[in-house]
């Protein structure tokens, strides 16, 4: 059980108080965290804006050189997980089953598409000239997900209300379980909460181009299983569990090696256990992983070839090329590239010719064996300046040195966990070769508004990214990276 209101009752009945501070954030240029960060000044668990961190010189690969003209510029936003928080298929119960199936439900769960809002126009007010997206978008294969997402990325008016109009979902007042978090009684109470997180808002959407990346919660329910029609009945029914049937989730606990046959087990028979009836609603169906990459190749700059894997290639400007490599398996929660997939890496790392290149996946490819057998591919390359991916929720940068020169590994943080920030890329011609000038950008959004509310929530939360140190180091964060060619 997720000790959502223990977890809450220390820190945060001083943080009930921290959101008194008027929004200043609408103008979002203060998002860098050159300028300006979030942190918890005094250790009460309230959140407070102090000044930026500067870039750390990264040397690991090549010593430091004066930076010349700027090659492009772009933005990485990963792992935003936008949710249908009132769907009956998001199962945040699975928590109490422990592995594979954590966090499943976080406390700012209502709010993922506002956060997401907010990530958009911090970026736009960095003015890169590419974003790109880097997988779970979406964080449990449904279709209101994605339509949620994609106007959000888009711009307009977002409706994240699903079913009845009202909330209906696990955080409401009266719900007694208490693993879940409910903000009209509990601390730190937002008593307005779920009604402005229902409430439609307008998103600005990117002003650059933006190019996705398929993650594991795109294509698989809750981003551990394939879509099953017990599933699927489930998503678009009219019944919620409330209380699970304790023998059941014993048996499926003992098969929690094999996710789909533990799921399998407490579906078998219907909902396992107590039920409350809510508002069905078709929208909530189940994404086959083809329509997920259709739907993605047509609403990015994704070049449209067609086939069930979203690998491609894009430019950004004259000298820089991105590539995108879809490894994720649409039968289970693992990262595998087809023999074919590895050919075709070679092939285009030949394509790019004197590009400098920026590698694109969901999960760190160091992570299996055909990520290393990509990385080796890599690896000969002097052209290739990192290797860029999400999934981990964790920021990371790391040196790979190669008889080539080396490049770059770095993971970014998720939207869905603290600190809920996007990382900036300014790749930078110098003397001796390139440095790649990275730092990260907090949502646009001051205390009182949604996004604010969520990142409070998500520094609270026991089993989210600030115990977990999500943030990383000082040098997985703001940094000059740089390559001697």
């Amino acid at each position: 059980m997720r000790p959502t209101v223990a977890f809450l009752l220390g820190l945060a009945l001083v943080a009930a108080g921290c959101g008194a501070t008027a929004d200043r954030e609408r103008s979002s240029a203060a998002t860098s965290t050159l300028r300006a960060t979030w942190v918890d000044r005094h250790g009460d668990g309230t959140l407070e804006r102090e000044p930026g961190r500067p870039m750390v010189a990264r040397t690991d690969l090549a010593p430091a050189a004066h930076p010349g003209r700027t090659l492009a510029t772009l933005a990485f936003v990963t792992d935003a997980h936008v949710r249908d928080a009132e769907s009956p298929a998001r199962a945040g119960l699975l928590d109490r089953l422990g592995p594979p199936f954590n966090s499943t439900f976080r406390p700012q769960e209502a709010l993922s598409a506002q956060v997401l809002a907010g990530a958009v126009r911090a970026i736009d007010a960095a003015r890169p000239d590419a974003v790109v997206e880097g997988g779970d978008l979406i964080d449990n294969d449904e279709a209101d997900e994605l339509d949620r997402g994609l106007q959000v990325l888009h711009g307009g008016m977002v409706r994240p209300d699903s079913g009845a109009r009202g909330y209906e979902g696990p955080q409401s007042s009266t719900d007694a379980d208490p693993g879940f978090y409910r903000p009209g009684v509990d601390a730190p109470r937002h008593p307005d909460l779920l009604r402005r997180a229902i409430a439609p808002f307008r998103s600005p959407g990117l002003r650059a181009p933006w190019f996705p990346v398929v993650g594991n919660h795109d294509v698989l329910v809750q981003g551990v299983v394939p879509a099953s029609p017990a599933l699927e009945r489930l998503a678009v029914g009219d019944r919620r569990l409330v209380e699970p049937d304790r023998s059941q989730l014993r048996a499926a606990r003992r098969l929690r090696d094999d996710p789909t046959a533990a799921v399998a087990t407490l579906l078998r028979g219907g909902l396992p256990g107590r039920t409350s009836r809510i508002a069905p609603d078709p929208r909530r169906r189940l994404l086959r992983p083809e329509e997920l990459v259709d739907r993605l190749r047509a609403s990015s700059a994704a070049p449209d070839h067609g086939g069930p894997r979203l690998d491609y290639t894009f430019d950004v400007g004259r000298f820089v090329r991105g590539i995108v490599l879809d490894g994720i398996r649409r039968d289970a929660n693992a990262f595998t590239l087809a023999p074919a997939q590895l050919g075709w890496l070679a092939r285009q790392l030949r394509a790019a010719g004197r590009r400098w290149v920026l590698l694109f996946s969901h999960t760190p490819l160091d992570r299996t064996p055909s990520g290393r057998a990509a990385l080796a591919l890599l690896d000969r390359d002097p052209h290739v300046v990192a290797a860029l991916a999400g999934d981990t929720h964790h920021n990371r940068i790391a040196p790979r040195r190669t008889r080539a020169g080396g490049y770059w590994l770095i993971e970014t943080g998720s939207l869905a966990d603290w600190p809920m920030q996007s990382r900036m890329l300014r790749l930078m011609q110098t003397k001796r070769g390139v440095a790649l000038q990275t730092w990260m950008l907090d949502t646009a959004g001051g205390q009182e508004s949604l996004p604010g509310i969520a990142r409070q929530l998500a520094y609270l939360d026991a089993q989210g990214g600030r115990p977990n140190g999500f943030a990383g180091g000082r040098r997985d964060r703001n940094a000059v990276l740089y390559l001697d060619r």
